[in-house]
């Protein structure tokens, strides 16, 4: 009887740690775990990407009158800083600078896609080319670098924007053993690299400055050192068996060598 109380409190205790390392799993790893149901967190950054050096640009004009409109979508080699083809697009040069059929050079580093439409939009009409223009601007390689011990991989991004969490999904995720605490973006800032850890299990991430992603950033990964002594140990087993097989292998080939000789 004193045996099976025994046993039970050992099965009970070993249910009681693992709920308990559950629970710790979870405050380790879950998403956004201080938002409920009705939680309403008001966004104080609505950053949008900023065109940069080295960004290529495809820019349509279209008009009522289609032929008003059509030199502005022709895109010739001796335009310094375009390509050969509406597929490529306007690459932005190192002055920040695009240069466009009859509009020459046009500054667009530092504005947004909107705003470099607006300007574009002002520059026809109060140059008097078109009376009616409609302007579209599209980013084309816009792209989000993940680095981590599991995955390397670069995400091209179809729209103007894109959120830290969003392009965690586009990865494919993150396991249990990356760090959450330790989750960097890295930024090229006025000629500079600079580095920010942010925490998705919090949802102050929606308010900090680099939650919305511009183009080339990097987000970089650490893992915890229990995934590698996980690993280590595993090799340890896995040599560990194939020993113990490797010896019983021995021991039965003997047993039998000496059987045969009585």
């Amino acid at each position: 009887m004193k045996n099976k109380n025994t046993i039970f409190r050992l099965l009970a205790l070993i249910l009681l740690i693992s709920l308990t390392d559950s629970c710790v799993s979870y405050r380790k790893t879950g998403f956004l775990q201080d938002m409920t149901e009705s939680s309403q967190i008001e966004l104080e950054n609505k950053v949008e990407a900023v065109i940069a050096p080295g960004d290529e640009l495809r820019i349509i004009v279209s008009s009522y009158d289609e032929a008003i409109a059509k030199p502005f979508n022709v895109l010739n080699s001796q335009f310094a800083g375009t390509a050969g083809s509406q597929n490529q697009g306007y690459m932005v040069n190192a002055n920040g600078d695009i240069t466009l059929p009859v509009l020459g050079n046009v500054r667009a580093a530092g504005l947004t896609r909107l705003q470099l439409t607006e300007k574009l939009v002002s520059l026809l009409k109060d140059n008097g080319y078109i009376s009616d223009p409609f302007v579209d601007v599209r980013f084309i390689n816009f792209k989000i670098f993940v680095l981590g011990t599991d995955k390397c991989q670069a995400l091209t991004i179809k729209d103007d924007k894109c959120t830290f969490l969003e392009a965690l999904a586009l990865s494919g995720g993150i396991n249990q053993y990356t760090r959450r605490d330790r989750m960097a973006v890295m930024r090229e800032v006025n000629g500079k690299m600079t580095l920010r850890y942010l925490d998705p299990r919090s949802s102050k991430i929606f308010n900090d400055p680099y939650y919305v992603l511009q183009q080339n950033d990097f987000i970089i990964t650490q893992d915890i050192g229990a995934k590698y002594l996980l690993n280590e140990t595993n090799l340890w087993m896995s040599w560990i068996t194939m020993g113990t097989s490797i010896a019983s292998t021995i021991a039965m080939f003997v047993v039998a060598n000496n059987n045969s000789k009585k």
